[in-house]
């Protein structure tokens, strides 16, 4: 069984598109159960999320409720029952292309590749550098990982035994806490790839970072990553030298990004 694991906020406009891209998958929507954590919404998300389970009660649907706590949280509250071998992330923003799933529990349940965790390309994206592309996949390594975040979470799908070796995401990052995840995962040892392959659809195909979002809040997402490096120095996962050149190597791309986005608004 898979467990998809969504958090729920304020996403009345595109929950139901996010739903219907695990009932179309190929491997069968009963493989799934999905577990929806509404993180205190406001609009009419929840509302449409009860029809929903009412509606398609051949699927296995869990909605949960939090006082508004941030994206970690609700995926920690969902983490914590979900019963799968594995595990996907899906937010209520995305969707899912039907071959999806199969196409990475190929490479997941292949025992001689033995990777714990898969991530695919999205929106037609490439995989950039530091990343190499070999045989349709791309390592994901903590270092390359320092220098660049290729793996969107509603792309990744990893096996049980990451929440055993690794534990839960961090409640106190609300932004970036993708990548701190990612870099603890890579620090306790999985094999971590991307597929080089685009199987999701993020925000309606459009350009996400700095634009839609938690991602849209440049300056907060700046913070975010130095405070995922501090944290990674403080670990001992880096050296001071090293701490260094990556925290003025952060604020220069945030800068870059200030830039682009401005003038992709002068663009519209």
């Amino acid at each position: 069984m898979i467990s998809v694991i969504i958090p729920l906020y304020n996403a009345e406009k595109t929950i139901i598109n996010a739903l219907n891209s695990i009932k179309v998958q190929t491997v069968g929507a009963e493989e799934f159960e999905i577990i929806i954590i509404n993180d205190g919404s406001t609009d009419g998300s929840k509302s449409l999320v009860e029809r929903y389970i009412r509606q398609n009660p051949d699927l296995n649907i869990q909605l949960l409720e939090q006082v508004n706590g941030g994206v970690s949280k609700a995926r920690n509250l969902g983490l914590k029952i979900a019963k799968g071998e594995f595990i996907a992330l899906l937010d209520a923003d995305d969707e899912w292309l039907p071959e999806k799933t199969a196409k990475q529990l190929n490479y997941l349940k292949n025992n001689d590749l033995q990777i714990d965790f898969i991530a695919t390309r999205r929106n037609n994206n490439k995989i950039l550098l530091p990343y190499r592309v070999e045989n349709n996949l791309a390592e994901i390594t903590f270092k390359k990982l320092l220098i660049r975040n290729e793996a969107q979470p509603s792309t990744v799908i990893f096996k049980r035994k990451i929440l055993d070796n690794t534990g839960y995401f961090n409640e106190n990052h609300r932004y970036a806490e993708d990548l701190n995840y990612w870099m603890k995962i890579a620090k306790s040892n999985n094999k971590m790839y991307i597929l080089d392959e685009s199987l999701l659809i993020a925000d309606g195909g459009k350009r996400t970072f700095g634009v839609a979002g938690l991602s849209a809040n440049l300056s907060a997402m700046e913070e975010g990553f130095q405070k995922n490096l501090k944290e990674m120095y403080h670990l001992k996962h880096i050296n001071f030298p090293e701490y260094i050149f990556l925290k003025i190597f952060y604020k220069a791309k945030y800068l870059l990004l200030l830039g682009r986005t401005f003038y992709y608004s002068l663009r519209k």
